[in-house]
């Protein structure tokens, strides 16, 4: 666990509410310049965020840090307003809580945001697997399209064909497909 404050009482607020609940290994920082190479040196698996009077500028930087570490980050703040929310949202911040800092409080919130993180890591990974299936089917549709035309055969024999080639060659039916598609795309004028 990592939490970063400036201000050494609120972080010791937190710190107690982690040491409660059961995890030891907390580190704390008060002071953030280079704190990108110092999160990667601790390699966090949260990170607490506990900011008293954040300016839109510190914010940022806390924003570009949270998209870049891909892990669960709780922010604790004592003002917000809508955009400076969505913003820390859209950074990957789990858990925005405003003036909310109170040591009993700190499980449950670490709790909801490593779900929360969870649940959208899962969604993330999803979403890609769905976007590579879709452009593997497209692709398999084009491949099939230039054996059909070449070779004079139906779809339900082109696509055999790729999946004969596929499995002789120990290699996906999306692989074999890309490169026909490839090597076709070389070979048109």
């Amino acid at each position: 666990m990592l939490v970063i404050d400036e201000n050494a009482a609120r972080a010791a607020i937190i710190e107690a509410g982690l040491r409660e609940a059961g995890h030891q290994r907390v580190t704390c920082i008060h002071d953030l310049n280079g704190i990108a190479a110092r999160i990667a040196a601790i390699d966090p698996d949260v990170i607490v965020i506990d900011i008293e009077n954040p300016n839109r500028d510190m914010l940022e930087s806390l924003f570009q840090l949270s998209r870049a570490v891909q892990r669960p980050v709780a922010m604790f703040v004592d003002r917000s307003d809508q955009p400076m929310m969505e913003a820390a949202i859209d950074a990957g911040v789990s858990a925005y809580v405003v003036n909310g800092l109170a040591q009993d409080r700190v499980k449950p919130i670490l709790d909801m945001a490593v779900s929360r993180f969870n649940a959208f890591s899962r969604l993330q990974r999803e979403l890609a697997e769905m976007r590579s299936e879709l452009e593997n089917r497209k692709v398999i549709e084009k491949a099939k399209g230039i054996l059909m035309k070449s070779r004079g055969i139906d779809e339900p024999s082109a696509y055999r064909l790729l999946r004969t080639t596929a499995m002789n060659q120990n290699r996906t039916i999306a692989e074999i497909a890309h490169s026909l598609v490839v090597a076709a795309g070389l070979l048109e004028p």
